[in-house]
């Protein structure tokens, strides 16, 4: 069985290149920390956060063209957390706003996704969305 196709293997990073790493640490440290994410490492320029065997960094590149990620162009939409309960959906969604994250699409919240989906969708200050999603994956 060739590497690609062994059963169990799983993310192994995920990097987000953000324009105010100090700016980002606030909502992004917040909620990783809420969600049961570990500091893992930190350096000038980046931090990063450990769960399950995954990382999660932020980093300030001096690499960067732009000041704003567009969630709307190609490339990363969003990335999405299962949160557990959707209780603590309410909770943190409750709390999110004075961390830095906005409620995207407050008209259909906690509907967004669909009927059969209990999920609240944040953006932070430069536009990257996070899904906190109640339950695991279907």
């Amino acid at each position: 069985m060739g590497a690609g196709r062994r059963r169990g293997l799983m993310l192994h990073h995920v990097e987000l290149w953000v324009p105010d790493l100090d700016g980002a640490l606030g909502p992004w440290g917040w909620l990783l920390g809420e969600l049961g994410w570990q500091q893992y490492q930190d350096w000038p320029g980046g931090r990063s956060w450990l769960c399950s065997g995954v990382y999660l960094v932020l980093e300030q590149s001096p690499a960067l063209s732009g000041d704003v990620h567009d969630r709307l162009a190609p490339g990363l939409n969003h990335l999405a957390f299962n949160a557990g309960s959707r209780a603590e959906v309410d909770r943190l969604t409750t709390a999110s706003a004075e961390h830095g994250w906005a409620l995207l699409f407050p008209e259909r919240h906690p509907r967004a996704g669909g009927p059969d989906s209990y999920a609240a969708y944040l953006e932070d200050p430069w536009g990257f969305e996070v899904e906190l999603q109640a339950g695991p994956p279907d």
